[in-house]
């Protein structure tokens, strides 16, 4: 087993190894430039002359905010933003933290 062609029969009968998890910044980082990409694929192809701008139009909400996202806008608003920083942010993590200990403490209490 020490030439190389006995190395690859011998991992090809392991199979594939498992794929290397990311971390959690790594996963941010992942979805940020994913997101970012699509965000500009998507842009292109509303530029493009197979887009019918008038169909999509008529099936949205808001054709104003969908125009400026095409030309060049963020997709999101401040307001958005916002809301999301509550709700997923670094102080709803703080909360999460103090709510679970609470509940861990009113337990205790309970068990004694």
């Amino acid at each position: 087993w020490c030439c190389p062609t006995g190395r690859r029969v011998q991992s090809s009968r392991l199979g594939p190894s498992p794929p290397r998890l990311l971390t959690e910044e790594e996963y941010r980082l992942q979805g940020e430039v994913e997101t970012l990409k699509a965000l500009e694929e998507l842009r292109s192809f509303c530029q493009s002359p197979d887009f019918s701008a008038w169909t999509a139009v008529s099936r949205i909400q808001s054709p104003k905010r969908f125009a400026e996202f095409v030309g060049g806008a963020s997709h999101v608003t401040p307001n958005e933003v916002s809301v999301h920083e509550r709700e997923f942010g670094l102080d709803s993590l703080f909360i999460d933290e103090q709510l679970f200990e609470e509940e861990d403490e009113d337990e205790e209490e309970m068990g004694n």
